[in-house]
């Protein structure tokens, strides 16, 4: 049996997070560890190590689908791994963090405050009972804007946990596709950069990106 090392209860930090944003809608600002982290790995390791040791979500559908059996763990559909439906949900995601962004800079200018928390980037689930009054409204306008963006990706990753296999959300999880992304331009710099300055190359040269 194949010994459990400290990453491997990281599901625990993800489900935490989780509960922290229903008991303290400020706690959401925490989620802006899960974006972060992956890039710098990505940009200074060179390498997927968040995606395939790290990410307490993938650890926690993991848990649901196969523990707990509630993954139907069939293939997901080959567009879901497509290039083309990944980058085109990295854009709309992308797209849709930028009104968030541009929501909060309005109440930051002096607009209301909305204490709503909209999941799946249509449902408004109200949130008046949150506690914001002792911070700047654009500080609190962010949290409820980016746990709904947390809330959003959780539920897409379940739904596709219980459809397919475990983990089909990290197929097209923006996250991953921008650490891909990250991943082949440095492969594809160190790979020149080796060619240059090694005229004994072999010709093999591993990438990291997987």
């Amino acid at each position: 049996m194949k010994k459990k090392k400290w990453f491997d209860y990281l599901w625990v930090v993800e489900l935490f997070y989780l509960c922290l944003g229903l008991f303290n809608i400020l706690f959401a600002w925490l989620g802006m560890l899960f974006f972060t982290i992956p890039l710098l790995i990505a940009i200074f390791g060179g390498n997927k190590a968040y995606c395939n040791r790290y990410c307490g979500r993938g650890q926690l559908l993991g848990l649901l689908g196969k523990k707990l059996k509630l993954s139907r763990n069939v293939p997901p559909p080959k567009f879901l791994r497509s290039t083309w439906f990944r980058y085109g949900f990295l854009t709309f995601f992308m797209i849709m963090f930028g009104l968030m962004i541009f929501s909060t800079y309005k109440v930051f200018a002096g607009a209301e405050l909305a204490e709503t928390v909209t999941l799946l980037w249509v449902f408004k689930l109200p949130w008046q009972w949150a506690q914001v009054d002792m911070v700047s409204p654009w500080i609190a306008q962010f949290a409820f804007g980016f746990f709904g963006v947390m809330l959003t990706s959780t539920v897409l990753g379940i739904l596709t946990m219980i459809l397919f296999r475990p983990r089909s959300w990290c197929a097209y999880c923006p996250m991953g596709t921008m650490t891909q992304g990250i991943c082949k331009l440095k492969f594809k710099e160190e790979k020149e950069t080796h060619g240059r300055t090694s005229e004994k190359d072999s010709g093999t040269f591993e990438t990291p990106c997987k």
